[in-house]
Parts: structure tokens; C-alpha cells; sequence
């Protein structure tokens, strides 16, 4: 068995002495494992970099083995992004958030598509935090978790809606919401309407949404949580929302 294609460095870890496993995302075979042989060296430390765009070739005996893999460095995003950490950090999260909720060999352009215009974003704007968060959103589709925000799933209303429901992932209205308010999940303006949001909007769509891709992550068998990755990315953003608020106050 025998492919190539492009892709993005979802992650490495060693192999054996000498060797690594990496875990590439490409749009044609999707998140795809396979050994690189000598991965450990210094020859590949600057090439092994999570975010990293790759050319890879990839051989096995039989489709069901892990097989090998032969690289060529194509792009090199933490690079340029290694003088913005917000950025760095939302990289971070990215490749881990890919890593535990696509499914294994599954080909995805759309979602590949989708995660090559973010990368492009995080390098050329500083507004980028609204994207990543439809970003987000929209895997969320992908992985069977997608959110109903068209109307208020008690009312049926389509004004006024504030809310998620953690357990339907549909939109409730301010009125819908009743008494239970305070056991809902915020609704951004940013969210709803796939637009720009402020930061504080981002860090609420970022509860939101981490809430349903843990759910999916749970049910995908690889972890009770998120990653750690995004954890920190989020919290980030949290406490830059605060900062920005406290600031506005005075």
C-alpha cells in the first residue's frame, strides 16, 4: 500500500530509540498514523513541530498496519507564529482537539479545508479569535455534536435567544430558559450568528462549544476531558476577557 499527500503535524512521540510515531492530518486520508524512521534525530527536530504543514509518503504491506512514513517539510507555521502566544496557544489547541475527536483514516477535505483557512488567519490577522471559534463549531458538525441554534427548543421562538441547553445542544430564549437559566450554557451574538465577536463572546462560544466537543471526545473513547492544550488556550482567553472587562469598568 503506497500514498502521498499534503498534510498538518498533528503530533509525534517516540518510537523505540531512534524512530517516531507521528500523527498527520490530510484531506484525502485523513487523521493518518505512520513510523518515521530516524524521527528522533536532530535532522527533524525543527521539522516536528505540531502545525507544521508536511508532504508525506506513506507505505505499508497491508492498509491495516501502521507503516512508514517519508517527509518533506512544505510550510512551517509556529515559526511565524512563535512572536504572538495567543496564537501559538490556539495552534496548540487545534492540532490537539483534531487529534482526539477525528476519527482514525477518515478522508475530510472540508474539515482540512477549513483548518488550512484558520492557520492562514492566525498568521496574517490579529482578528482571528472569532474564527477559531466557528472553527470549532463546525467540527463539532463533524463529529455528530452539532448545535441547533435556530429557534428556542421550548418556545419555538426564534427572538431573544441567550442559551444552550448542555444536554440537546438547541438554542433556548431568555423566557424558555424559566428558572433553569443559571444551568445553561451562554449563547454569544458571535456564535449565533457566525460572526465577530469581542473577546468576551469568544471565551463564552469557547465554554459552550468545549462542553459538547468533550461529550464528543467521551463518546469517541479517548478521554473524559478535553485536552490539555485547549484547556490552557481557553483559559487564556478567560482571563483576557476579564482583564478587558475590568479595564472597561474603571
Amino acid at each position: 500500500m503506497h500514498w502521498r499527500d499534503r498534510g498538518i503535524l498533528l503530533s509525534s512521540r517516540n518510537h523505540g530509540e531512534t524512530s517516531a510515531i507521528l500523527e498527520v492530518f490530510t484531506p484525502a486520508h485523513g487523521r493518518h498514523a505512520g513510523i518515521l524512521r530516524g524521527g528522533m534525530s536532530r535532522r527533524y527536530k525543527a521539522v516536528l513541530q505540531p502545525g507544521n504543514e508536511l508532504i508525506v509518503e506513506w507505505r505499508a504491506r497491508l492498509q491495516e498496519h501502521i507503516g512508514v512514513y517519508r517527509i518533506e517539510p512544505a510550510r512551517s507555521r509556529p515559526a511565524v507564529l512563535m512572536s504572538d502566544r495567543m496564537a501559538l496557544a490556539a495552534l496548540s489547541s487545534l492540532c490537539s482537539v483534531l487529534s482526539v475527536s477525528l476519527p482514525e483514516r477518515d478522508p475530510n477535505p472540508e474539515c482540512y479545508e477549513r483548518t488550512i483557512r484558520l492557520l492562514d488567519a492566525l498568521e496574517a490577522s490579529s482578528n482571528w479569535l472569532s474564527d477559531y471559534l466557528i472553527w470549532e463549531l463546525d467540527l463539532l458538525g463533524e463529529i455528530g455534536f452539532g448545535l441547533d441554534l435556530e429557534r428556542c427548543v421550548v418556545t419555538g421562538s426564534t427572538g431573544n435567544l441567550v442559551f444552550v441547553s448542555p444536554k440537546s445542544g438547541c438554542a433556548v430564549s431568555l423566557v424558555g430558559a424559566g428558572k433553569w437559566a443559571d444551568r445553561m450554557l451562554p449563547l454569544p451574538p458571535c456564535l449565533l450568528d457566525r460572526g465577530t465577536g469581542d473577546v468576551g463572546e469568544v471565551s463564552d462560544g469557547l465554554r459552550t462549544v468545549g462542553h459538547f466537543l468533550r461529550l464528543g471526545i467521551i463518546r469517541g473513547g479517548k478521554s473524559a476531558s478535553l485536552p490539555q492544550a485547549r484547556v490552557r488556550f481557553a483559559e487564556s482567553i478567560k482571563q483576557l476577557a476579564e482583564k478587558t472587562r475590568s479595564g472597561a469598568s474603571c
